[in-house]
């Protein structure tokens, strides 16, 4: 596949009008290599190891979720030579889908939602609400990571969910107003647990985000590659 056809059929996928407005020049082919697409790989993350793995399947373009470039680079060095080198050294294209996948129909939030079996679905500013019927040991097993609660989550709730670090007091507020009784999201912060207007389900960062990564590769017959950190089970 030529790489016009590709990013022709990533724009389709999760259009950059979809993405928070300062995320909109960080996403898309951050990194060049050759026009001919081919052994697509897909991660979460453009770790040095994720790369590694999509060079020795002869790929020429990884797809993640997370920039690798969050600031301006202004040293070619560390972390940051670590991640370049073998790109630039084998031609190969990193692209970036972040904000814009996460609102995309089949995008993160859409995928979680799906994957936890919530109903009557309405959208968010960022995230989903639904109707869920299972109980947190259910939750658990199909989100696949270990769970922190705040607060008592009640039987057959309405829940919000927020793919990644969505904590965010102001969506939190506005998830209530709409009907919330529970919110699941990643990375919860100390103040904000203090002021919750409803119960708080945290999970990780990681296995809120990646469901959507493999089902991306799955639909396309692509390769996804694990970048899960290791955590140990709070719960």
């Amino acid at each position: 596949m030529h790489i016009a056809t590709f990013l022709d059929e990533m724009e389709q996928l999760a259009p950059v009008h979809l993405a928070d407005e300062e995320d909109r020049v960080r996403i898309g082919r951050v990194v060049e290599g050759v026009d001919e697409v081919r052994n697509v790989c897909c991660a979460l993350d453009a770790t040095p190891a994720a790369i590694e793995r999509a060079r020795t399947l002869d790929s020429t373009m990884l797809i993640v979720h997370h920039t690798p470039f969050y600031e301006p680079i202004t040293l070619f060095q560390g972390y940051t030579a670590r991640l370049l080198r073998p790109l630039f050294t084998n031609n190969m294209n990193l692209f970036v889908m972040h904000t814009n996948f996460d609102r995309a129909p089949n995008g993160v939030n859409r995928t979680l939602a799906s994957l936890l079996g919530m109903s009557n679905c309405e959208e968010m500013p960022m995230g989903i609400i639904g109707s869920i019927r299972d109980p947190l040991t259910t939750i658990k097993k199909k989100i696949g990571s270990p769970l922190r609660v705040i607060g008592s989550v009640p039987p057959r709730s309405r829940l919000a969910v927020v793919g990644g670090s969505g904590f965010d007091p102001v969506l939190i507020a506005f998830a209530a107003h709409q009907g919330a009784d529970a919110f699941l999201s990643a990375e919860l912060k100390h103040h904000v647990a203090l002021r919750t207007p409803m119960p708080l389900i945290e999970s990780t960062h990681y296995n809120l985000e990646a469901p959507a990564m493999r089902r991306l590769a799955h639909d396309h017959g692509w390769v996804f590659i694990e970048t899960s950190p290791e955590y140990s089970d709070r719960r």
